[in-house]
């Protein structure tokens, strides 16, 4: 089972390598369409990638609450928790 700070070291480095967002801008408390400039074709990317790095569909319904980047860690982390 992955640990928090695992899961946010391999999301901060995916949104780096795959979304191309720069690491100085990964803080929790960064939103992720305001702050990081993260569109809907990026988030259907960012769907894909998650689901091929940690095994389980997003679903956009659930990313409604999902503002922060410290929201978008502990949806993934719950989602890994509960597979």
């Amino acid at each position: 089972m992955m640990q928090q700070q695992e899961i946010i070291k391999k999301i901060n480095q995916l949104l780096i390598e795959e979304i191309e967002i720069d690491e100085s801008q990964l803080s929790p408390t960064a939103e992720l369409k305001k702050d990081l400039g993260i569109d809907s074709l990026d988030f259907v990317d960012l769907f894909v990638i998650i689901e091929n790095n940690f095994g389980f569909k997003m679903k956009s319904e659930e990313m409604a609450d999902v503002k922060t980047l410290q929201d978008f860690y502990n949806y993934i982390y719950k989602r890994i928790q509960t597979n």
